[in-house]
Order: C-alpha cells, then structure tokens, then sequence
C-alpha cells in the first residue's frame, strides 16, 4: 500500500523546550494515511519527495504542497507527472527520515525525479551540522539516486528555508546562521555528489515582509511561498525532459 508519512512539526513556541519540543496540531485532521496524488498520464513519469513538514506542506492542503504543485506545473506544460509519492513528515530529522525510507515497502520502482529537503530538524535540535547530519545526508542521496536508477541528473536537493523570517522566531539571528552552516554543507556534499541543487532560502528570506509567503500556523511556507519555489525549480527539472 502507498503510504505517505506525515506528523506535527517540531517548531511550536507553545509548552516547548529546545529539548523536547512540542509539535503544532495538524491543521489537516482529515488527510488520509495513504495520500498518494495520481494525475490522469500521457506520459508514466512517477515522481518520489523526500522530506519532512517543508515537503509534506505541513498547514496547506495537500495538493498546495511544493511535490504536487510541481508535478500540477509541469504537467501543464505537457509533461505528465503519472504519481507523485511523497514520504515526509514533520519534525523529522534525517535518522527519521532513513529510518522510513528503510520502513516502507513499494519503493521498488524507479522514479524519474527524486527530490530531497531534509535537515532543519536536525538543526532545530540543536545538532551541529558536523555531527549525524554530515554523517546521515549523504546516505540520503545514496538512496535517492538508486530510487532514480543511478540516473543522477534526476536528483534535486532544496537547500533548507529559514523559519527566522516568520512571525513565530522573527528575526532570530543565531537560527539564520545556523541554517546558512547547514545548506553551506549540504551543497558542498550535494556537488560531491554531482547532483542538482535548488536555493530557495532566499524566498523564505521574505516571509516577514511578504506575510503571504507564510502559512497560517505563522511558521510554515504557504502555499503561495510553494509556488515561488516551484518557479525556481522547473526550468532544472524540466531540463531532464528534454
């Protein structure tokens, strides 16, 4: 059975602790457990999103999310996205993130795009990005190429937006820096890789000037700040249709 992984993001200022943080409540209760999109094909392109809250589009309905928005894009543009799988949940760190890709069953077919936003979680911890995120990346990207048939050109890394720029840790200084060490190692380990990286900080950057670009949970991106970023990534993506 499909599966999508999905839970409450790990931000919440409410009752939390750097510790033990509380998650959010889920703003989407009735999001059935397999949440798998299918798109009418003319084409059998099957799409796989590896993520936590920032893939599963955590507080935005499920078909604003950045995975589906993408696969909506380019299918009007007459390159069809057959199935869009996406295994995310929120507050995941990049250990849950491989302890699910190891959980789930059907992830034996070969996608022709791969994409991957893990690791603010890991930050949000308090984890030096020296530490288990260097260690467990590149394991992710290991995996996201086999997904992809060791076609590398079909691998797309998002660097990780920075949730200083919301209402909830507006312009905390030290989280910016944090997460600009963060995305400095995770393209450096991206291009060890040979693989495609798309910047979309800077979008997220705008969250408190442009209060549009931020989801009503006051953390998250809209589904609007998801367009943005699905604008910047088409033209790479589309560049393995051709």
């Amino acid at each position: 059975m499909k599966k999508i992984f999905y839970c409450f993001f790990l931000f919440s200022t409410i009752a939390c602790s750097k510790e033990t943080p509380t998650p959010i409540n889920n703003t989407n209760p009735d999001i059935p457990s397999d949440t798998t999109t299918t798109i009418t094909p003319t084409k059998r392109f099957n799409y796989l999103a590896l993520g936590d809250s920032y893939t599963i589009g955590q507080s935005v309905p499920l078909d604003q999310n950045f995975p589906n928005q993408l696969a909506q894009t380019l299918t009007a543009t007459g390159d069809t996205i057959e199935t869009v799988k996406i295994i995310a949940r929120t507050g995941w760190t990049t250990s849950a993130l491989l302890g699910a890709i190891e959980s789930t069953s059907d992830l034996d077919s070969i996608y022709n795009i791969v994409t991957v936003l893990i690791g603010v979680n890991n930050e949000y911890r308090g984890q030096s990005a020296n530490g288990t995120f260097k260690d467990e990346f590149p394991i992710i990207l290991e995996k996201a190429i086999e997904f992809a048939g060791g076609i590398k050109e079909h691998v797309f890394v998002l660097s990780i937006p920075d949730y200083a720029y919301t209402p909830s840790f507006a312009n905390n200084a030290s989280v910016s820096e944090r997460i600009d060490e963060y995305n400095a190692l995770k393209k450096q380990i991206t291009a060890d890789f040979e693989l495609s990286w798309i910047d979309i900080t800077d979008i997220s950057r705008e969250g408190l000037s442009s209060p549009s670009l931020v989801a009503n949970d006051n953390l998250h991106p809209s589904a609007q700040q998801y367009t943005e970023w699905v604008a910047r990534m088409e033209p790479t993506v589309k560049l393995i249709f051709e």
